[in-house]
């Protein structure tokens, strides 16, 4: 029996996906579990597999964006009626996007008569004469005449429109344009018109003869909109305040070479099981707005934002207060590897509690990173730097890194996220308080 084919939910947050790559065409027999599309979400692309056998009948959206669980194609055997399921899908406003009328030919309209240059001219003897004490080109004058004739209104009219079209300008300058070849009336200019203005003029032309600017554009891929629509939304659903900390990270630096033989541990590795520690210790930080209440939890499931080329995405960590450090570097390499290859499944990049993001390779040594809904707090990691530090009256130099926290002052007030990043230079500074 025919059936639709529908645009797929592959999360709870999902509520549309862009058909990005159609496999199979109209006609085509497919298999249960043979790939029919791909399907790009806000995060991920995933191929989407027929539910059952049959012929694809009918596409009924090419390309484009739909909503979760609208009809995109019909399924069903070669000689099979679907005529109800097409009238379904055309209410529905599923129907194939129809296709454009031919354009209306543009209507012709008589141009006027104009004097072929170097041709017979229709012009009387004192008009001709006129037109030459005024330097002007006779064939280049429209005729208002009879039969396109030229008049001594219209060579009188052409040469008043000539002179004012002309710029004014200064002797040198009018003498250098000349010699520049330049037209004074393709130098844009309020006022008098001077040398220094045609030098100008000609030295941007220049310019733009040998760089050969050029523009180009390319739509936004799906995984662009969406993070630039969610980006805008959170700036403007938070009522967002910045928090800057700088840490001392000597006691991280040796802690990560001391298990350098065991395992590959990275700082954001660490960051992360401090976090996991802290976050339990201030649950408004861990926590959402839903409506109007706040929900807060016993558990701390951190995301950890991967660049890829076309934008970011954000594997979450589930349950990081549970595991021990070799476990989150393991998982977060594992996570990472699979986002660039763009083997993540939706599971695997929802349930944030609280997103992580390090730019500090780039050398970063401060920015303001926006808050990944619904969540309530992000920290952004910069770049360690060797800095002049006094201790104990001495100056010495220490690994210092800055710490710039996001947070949503509708549910964490500065003192709170203030003592939140008090605890996490300390926790940096002595990372053995994570044994106790």
């Amino acid at each position: 029996m025919a059936k639709f084919l529908v645009m797929p939910k592959l999360g709870l947050t999902m509520t549309e996906g862009n058909i990005a790559n159609w496999r199979k065409a109209e006609g085509d027999s497919v298999a249960m579990g043979e790939i029919i599309f791909d399907v790009e979400t806000d995060k991920i692309t995933k191929e989407f597999e027929s539910p059952g056998e049959g012929v694809i009948r009918k596409i009924l959206v090419e390309e484009g964006t739909v909503e979760v669980l609208k009809p995109i194609a019909i399924i069903g055997k070669a000689d099979e009626d679907i005529s109800a399921l097409l009238a379904e899908a055309d209410k529905a406003g599923a129907s194939p996007t129809a296709e454009k009328p031919a354009a209306e030919a543009p209507k012709l309209t008589a141009a006027p008569i104009q004097p072929a240059a170097g041709g017979r001219v229709k012009a009387s003897a004192r008009t001709k004469k006129i037109a030459a004490e005024l330097n002007i080109d006779i064939s280049q004058v429209p005729g208002t005449g009879p039969d396109g004739a030229i008049t001594e209104k219209d060579v009188t009219a052409f040469a008043e429109k000539a002179q004012t079209a002309q710029p004014k300008m200064s002797p040198t300058a009018g003498v250098i344009a000349a010699g520049l070849g330049i037209d004074p009336g393709q130098i844009n200019k309020d006022g008098r018109i001077m040398k220094a203005d045609v030098l100008a003029f000609k030295q941007n032309a220049d310019l733009l003869k040998f760089a050969d600017p050029e523009d180009s554009s390319k739509p936004m891929s799906a995984m662009r909109k969406i993070i630039a629509s969610r980006m805008s939304a959170s700036q403007e659903t938070s009522a967002t305040v910045n928090y800057n900390q700088r840490v001392d990270t000597t006691a991280m630096k040796q802690l990560r070479e001391e298990l350098k033989s065991t395992a590959k541990i990275t700082y954001t590795d660490i960051l992360v099981k401090i976090l996991s520690r802290a976050l339990l210790e201030f649950p408004l930080l861990n926590s959402s707005i839903v409506g109007t209440d706040i929900v807060t939890r016993n558990y701390v499931n951190i995301g950890v934002a991967v660049a890829l080329p076309d934008g970011l995405i954000v594997p979450v960590v589930k349950f990081a207060n549970k595991k021990d450090l070799g476990a989150i570097s393991s998982e977060i390499k594992n996570l990472a590897e699979k986002a660039r290859t763009n083997e993540l499944e939706t599971d695997e990049i929802t349930g944030g509690t609280f997103t992580i993001t390090n730019i500090g390779m780039f050398g970063m040594e401060s920015f303001t990173p926006i808050i990944n809904q619904p969540e309530v707090a992000i920290l952004g990691i910069n770049t360690i730097i060797d800095t002049p530090m006094v201790v104990d009256g001495q100056v010495v130099i220490k690994p210092m890194m800055n710490l710039s926290l996001t947070a949503d002052h509708r549910v964490v007030d500065g003192s709170v996220a203030a003592a939140f990043v008090a605890r996490l230079k300390e926790l940096i500074e002595k990372p053995g308080l994570l044994l106790l």
